[in-house]
């Protein structure tokens, strides 16, 4: 590590691991707190709204690095962008720990001004740091590691929030996503001498589009199109919010085929290849965001959380469980984890929005519960599920980069577009083993083994150390030098729509009433994805070759 990485690499690890603890801390309990009674500290938003309300977060903290990465690049600097942004997002995760729906608000705008800002400026450091010959043969062994750093601070948070959540509320909670980012604010001071060289803001170049034609042909018409969208009447896309952020990407989108028709020989493969790799992957991100709100739900009311014995008495000591009376009205409502009622026809009540089912509770158990309804029962968090992804990509990660490298060996290695439309296949099965599951819960009738959501995990884990690593990898490749900012920018808006879509596709829940039809439909959009892939990787690796990339 010494001699192959630079000092200031572990700096960024640590303050990146901090940083994304918070984040994914947010993002594994945003939904839930959302649809929590009030009772209990939450907003009591329906599902659809905190669907919405989650689709429209996500995608905003990654449209906001368009502008931010630029200001870094030309104006702040990456180490006043970094303080900057960090500060504003510590302040926002507090700021969410206050039981105000106002100060809810103005949380998320913090959050997503500052991930604008941080984002950006903290993965090019990484880059900067190996543009010496020292280390340059290692900038990918470099990205790997603090790709790792995201990960274990995304495994980490949700066993702390969990732990937090049940000892002192949803307050607690958040405000240690807060702590989390100011630690890694401290850690990034702290190595701050090991970061001075990659500290180098980037030159302005001969074509290069200056601030004030990306406010005036970009985000001025972005923001006057997001009010049209909001004002009109009626849902074009199911509410204001997707209304307003869909009619506000209509102008950036525009943007980039302009700049992509007006480009010259030289540059149009290389960028029309890039736009086609944006628009396959966006329909990726519409699926695979979905782990904070539609498998939240699955975790949340289709999957037997409850835990008896010994482990139930691990969980309790580490306080990673949730205690429940067994009093049916509070079931129904709220965790639908035992016996529901059902209607004249023997069909599942519905309450409050929310599909209310029969569990696999025996017929003795059952007896017991409802002669003592004052009964503790004890479930496993549902934001703990969020763990699952992560823990995965820090046990598959090395055998995929070493079944590649056994394939590099053999000459035989996929080019990099083939790897993303081998990716997009692979996370389309996931969704099959939703449908298998969907199959023995008898549609909801019975809660299944929560070794469906991790087997799903795991197969949409592949799809994404496949995928997602090469994307910021491709840009850097083949953009042209003077558009390498901007094409970082169009990567991020892809992730952006592909976010929000996301929100839009979980919103859909209840209007499936076969649910296994809401996952074949996901498993379609990705298969749609592949084929699209699959018509243009002949193509795309024409351009790789001709870049001397293949």
């Amino acid at each position: 590590m010494k001699n192959k990485h630079p000092k200031g690499l572990m700096f960024l690890f640590f303050t990146e691991m901090w940083e994304r603890f918070g984040y994914y801390l947010i993002i594994g309990i945003f939904v839930l707190y959302m649809i929590d009674p009030t009772s209990t500290g939450g907003l009591a938003f329906s599902d659809k709204y905190a669907d919405d309300i989650f689709g429209t977060y996500i995608a905003l903290t990654y449209l906001t690095p368009f502008l931010g990465g630029y200001l870094a690049d030309r104006f702040l600097g990456y180490f006043k962008a970094i303080y900057l942004g960090g500060f504003l997002m510590g302040l926002g995760y507090i700021g969410l720990g206050f039981h105000d729906v106002t100060m809810f608000y103005i949380s998320m705008a913090l959050i997503i001004v500052g991930n604008g800002f941080f984002k950006p400026s903290i993965s090019t450091l990484v880059g900067n740091l190996y543009s010496t010959d020292e280390y340059k043969a290692n900038k990918d062994a470099g990205y790997n590691i603090f790709y790792m750093g995201i990960n274990l601070g995304a495994f980490l948070c949700n066993i702390v929030a969990a732990f937090m959540r049940n000892q002192y509320g949803w307050g607690a909670a958040f405000t240690t996503a807060g702590i989390g980012m100011f630690l890694g604010l401290i850690i990034f001071f702290l190595g701050k001498k090991h970061l001075e060289t990659a500290n180098v803001m980037k030159p302005v170049q001969e074509g290069d589009i200056s601030l004030s034609k990306i406010l005036g042909m970009v985000f001025l018409p972005a923001m006057l199109c997001g009010a049209v969208g909001w004002i009109i009447p009626g849902d074009i896309f199911k509410s204001d919010s997707t209304d307003a952020f869909i009619f506000a990407c209509i102008p950036v989108i525009i943007f980039y085929i302009r700049l992509y028709l007006k480009a010259n020989t030289e540059d149009k493969r290389p960028l029309g290849a890039l736009l086609a790799i944006f628009a396959v992957g966006m329909l990726f991100w519409a699926v695979f965001k979905q782990n904070g709100t539609a498998l939240t739900r699955w975790a949340n009311y289709y999957t037997d959380r409850q835990v008896t014995g010994k482990t139930e008495e691990a969980l309790s000591k580490i306080y990673l469980v949730e205690e429940k009376d067994y009093q049916t009205k509070e079931v129904q409502k709220y965790d639908n984890q035992f016996q529901a009622e059902k209607d004249d026809n023997n069909n599942p009540i519905k309450i409050q929005g929310k599909d209310v089912y029969f569990t696999n509770v025996s017929v003795e158990q059952k007896q017991i519960l409802e002669s003592n309804p004052e009964q503790k029962v004890s479930l496993i968090n549902t934001e703990l599920f969020q763990s699952v992804n992560p823990g995965w990509i820090i046990l598959l990660t090395p055998f995929v980069v070493g079944f590649f490298a056994l394939l590099r060996r053999k000459g035989k290695e996929p080019s990099t577009p083939s790897k993303i439309v081998l990716g997009l296949f692979i996370s389309s099965l996931s969704c099959l083993v939703m449908v298998v599951a969907v199959y023995f819960g008898s549609n909801g009738a019975v809660k299944v083994s929560p070794w469906w959501l991790v087997a799903t995990y795991g197969v949409i884990t592949v799809g994404e150390l496949c995928l997602s690593p090469m994307g910021l990898s491709i840009v850097s490749k083949l953009s042209p030098p003077r558009l390498t900012a901007l094409m970082m920018g169009g990567f991020f808006l892809s992730i952006s729509i592909g976010n929000k879509l996301s929100g839009v596709l979980a919103s859909m829940w209840y209007d499936y009433e076969n649910k296994s039809n809401f996952f074949i439909v996901n498993a379609l959009l990705l298969l749609f994805a592949t084929g699209l892939g699959l018509l243009i990787l002949k193509r795309l690796n024409a351009v790789m070759k001709e870049k001397g990339l293949n």
